[in-house]
């Protein structure tokens, strides 16, 4: 295994431990220790061709995907239980993911094949929060459009609700609850009003079609994540929203020109901005740039900052209204620093 290999799945093992999946990050650095190019899986990867870092390929997380999902599927009732047991020892785990690289070749060459997508709906405790400070803020309804939507799940972050402080933001039959722990004030209680929502992905997901590849990626020992995902993907089962297939700058250009009097316009992304290109990135500024310039419109971000702060910075650029930093989140949604100020 080369070098930079070896860092990839290792940082991504750290990566793990930090975000409270132990299984996970010891997962990796069996990987990274042991992995050879015997098998067809493993000369794919240790031969990858671009950049595996998770801020690139991410092929640690292909591959971790692809074991999970076959664990999930039932397709291999051998791994399900080394799984089911994570105290094993790493023999026992290595052994157990050896065979499978061999027995399950064609499964793992599938995974390999496109990277993962989080989905992670535990994000929309930020969206929800932000919805209704942005409601408190302008009084009008919100027209939802996110890049890199995925399979759309944070798309409909008003069907779930968050539990905060001892209050409740949401509908009280909501789909999906969220208990982050929360530091700061609570958002304000000006419920949101929705207009509409879409989305853009370079490859968008089908909540139904693609169900076991978005648990998948859901690390496997982290139970109450995987329960939100499954609640989430229920939803969505019976909520179609729109998701198109394409550049984020060149969606986003022609949606900014398709605004309604009485409706903000807001543009969201989480975790999404360091994927884009440099044009993708320059278009899409611009784009937003000319829209403000002739209207309200707003642009939540929940992005790493690389300021050396834990988590994900959360801010908002409003027009009319300049930068509002929001505070900071954790990227799985666990936690919430919340420090927006007054909306008025």
């Amino acid at each position: 295994m080369s070098a930079a290999h070896r860092t990839a799945m290792r940082q991504q093992a750290d990566a793990c431990d930090r975000l409270g999946s132990p299984f996970t990050a010891r997962l990796l650095r069996l990987l990274a220790d042991r992995l050879d190019g015997e098998t067809a899986v493993g000369a794919r990867v240790l031969g990858w061709p671009g950049d595996p870092l998770t801020t690139g390929d991410a092929v640690a997380l292909r591959l971790a995907g692809g074991l999970h999902a076959l664990v999930l599927s039932g397709a291999d009732e051998a791994l399900a239980r080394v799984y089911a047991n994570p105290g094993l020892g790493d023999e026992q785990l290595w052994q157990a993911i050896a065979c499978m690289l061999n027995t399950h070749d064609a499964h793992l060459q599938h995974w390999l094949d496109t990277p993962p997508q989080t989905n992670e709906p535990a994000r929309s405790a930020v969206l929800i929060a932000a919805g209704h400070w942005l409601t408190a803020r302008f009084g009008l309804e919100l027209e939802l459009l996110e890049l890199g939507a995925s399979a759309g799940l944070n798309l409909r972050w008003d069907a779930f609700a968050l539990e905060v402080q001892g209050q409740r933001f949401g509908p009280a039959d909501a789909a999906l609850t969220l208990r982050p722990d929360w530091t700061g004030p609570p958002p304000p209680a000006t419920a949101p009003r929705i207009a509409g929502r879409a989305g853009v992905d370079l490859n968008p997901l089908d909540p139904a079609r693609d169900r076991l590849r978005i648990l998948s990626y859901v690390w496997a020992d982290q139970g109450a994540r995987l329960a939100r995902m499954r609640a989430a993907l229920d939803l969505a089962a019976k909520m179609p929203v729109e998701i198109a297939q394409g550049d984020a700058a060149e969606w986003l250009e022609q949606r900014l020109d398709l605004r309604r009097p009485g409706v903000l316009q807001l543009v969201y992304h989480t975790v999404v901005w360091q994927y884009l290109s440099p044009e993708t990135d320059s278009r899409a500024r611009a784009a937003m740039a000319r829209a403000g310039a002739a209207g309200p419109l707003a642009r939540l971000g929940m992005e790493q900052d690389h300021s050396g702060q834990p988590g994900a910075a959360i801010w908002l650029d409003l027009w009319p209204g300049g930068r509002v930093d929001l505070g900071r989140a954790d990227f799985h949604g666990r936690w919430v620093d919340w420090q927006a100020p007054a909306p008025g």
